[in-house]
């Protein structure tokens, strides 16, 4: 669920602007951050603080779309690269120095600790939360993609970019919009993985390979496709993590290799995409 929270506004982004944007793994990392900082300094609950991060990270990336995403739409994708590699490094350098190298821990309110009986076996609180959020976010997505005007507008500039803009589609405006609700919705996963993935400076670096396997084998632009692809990797992380400790990420690596030869669409996205 995690996984998906952080890549679904990557997918959509990508799918949306054609842009190579590394530093997606960043705005997840910012948002972690605050979220930290908020709940232990400046006596936010842990809800408000989510709440804080997404809308904080959200105005953030926006400036930065405005400034700088923008000047780059049309360059090759290695300048595409090289820039939010940079932006990346930036980030990390920024917290190393203003909060410092250390792992940082979230505190969870006591409604979230613990363990809960469903009737046939107890289960994690805080895992059961991110189950229900993961999905809600999901099925919030998926409706707002599918059934509003707007959300027939992003999936037409995805679809054909072009075609939209000559039916008078603003596809400026829908690339600010799903710029800042993937970025927002990156800090909203930082925030609530932070937990279970860790967070530290290196969180982007370390992390980018998955988002971008979790989007190359959900499709770009594909809410549910990011959502089954999600749970696919991250189940087949565990189970390979238990029974190859030192190599099992090999495997996901080399079948998503594998499957991108076969469909460089991904497994949900559709032929020529």
């Amino acid at each position: 669920m995690v996984l998906f929270i952080v890549s679904v506004g990557l997918s959509v982004t990508m799918g949306l602007m054609g842009f190579v944007n590394l530093a997606h793994g960043g705005f997840a990392m910012l948002g972690g951050y605050l979220i930290v900082l908020a709940t232990k300094h400046w006596g936010l609950s842990f809800v408000a603080a989510l709440a804080l991060a997404f809308f904080a990270i959200a105005a953030f990336s926006v400036v930065l779309e405005r400034l700088l995403y923008s000047r780059l739409y049309r360059a090759q994708e290695l300048d595409q690269v090289l820039f939010t590699i940079g932006l990346v490094f930036i980030m990390t350098a920024a917290v190393t120095l203003g909060v410092g190298p250390e792992t940082q821990v979230i505190r969870l309110p006591d409604w979230l600790r613990g363990q809960t009986n469903l009737g046939f076996m107890t289960y994690r609180t805080y895992s059961l939360a991110l189950i229900v959020v993961g999905t809600l976010i999901m099925l919030g997505l998926w409706l707002g993609f599918e059934r509003t005007r707007y959300g027939a507008r992003i999936r037409a500039a995805v679809d054909n970019r072009r075609m939209a803009q000559s039916m008078g589609v603003d596809v400026g405006r829908l690339f600010t919009v799903a710029f800042a609700l993937g970025s927002g919705l990156a800090a909203l996963g930082g925030g609530l993985g932070a937990e279970i993935l860790g967070l530290d400076p290196n969180y982007p670096l370390r992390y980018l390979v998955y988002f971008l396997i979790v989007v190359a084998v959900g499709g770009l632009g594909k809410v549910s496709g990011v959502f089954f692809a999600a749970l696919l990797i991250g189940v087949l992380d565990f189970v390979l993590k238990i029974y190859f400790p030192k190599g099992g990420t090999i495997f996901i690596y080399a079948l998503t290799l594998i499957l991108l030869l076969a469909r460089p669409q991904g497994l949900f996205g559709k032929k020529g995409a």
